[in-house]
């Protein structure tokens, strides 16, 4: 986005043109219809979080896929999690589980946990790598 920019006046001018408007782009907030076609009217959604992590099965799309069910499946050839699909797409969290709902149900993509490791880290090879370092 550009700044304003300055309009010079001359003492006789009286005040300035007022700027026009500034423009959104497409998908900032400030559109809840376009939200709502993306959407769909029944709204279902899944039971997933920010942190769940979404793979596409297959990087190629259906020719039935809406453009941003396309994305999303182009997007999802690595792992990504629904909170960076959300920043990606311009979308909120809200409407991206919509989507992934629908992908999920025809088994397009596939949702996985995040790994959350439960044992730490050995205390004693812990302390050999920080005496390790100490003596570098």
């Amino acid at each position: 986005m550009t700044p304003p920019q300055r309009q010079r006046r001359t003492p006789g001018q009286g005040t300035p043109a007022q700027p026009a408007a500034p423009t959104r782009k497409e998908g900032e907030g400030g559109n809840p219809e376009r939200l709502y076609v993306v959407a769909g009217p029944d709204g279902k959604r899944a039971d997933i979080d920010l942190v769940t992590l979404i793979v596409a099965r297959s990087p190629d799309p259906p020719p039935s896929a809406t453009p941003e069910q396309a994305a999303l499946l182009r997007l999802c050839v690595a792992p990504l999690s629904v909170a960076e699909l959300s920043a990606y797409l311009s979308l909120p969290f809200s409407v991206v589980t919509v989507l992934i709902t629908e992908l999920l149900t025809a088994e397009l993509v596939q949702a996985r946990s995040p790994i959350v490791r439960k044992a730490l880290p050995d205390r004693s090879l812990l302390e050999a790598v920080m005496h390790g370092l100490q003596r570098l």
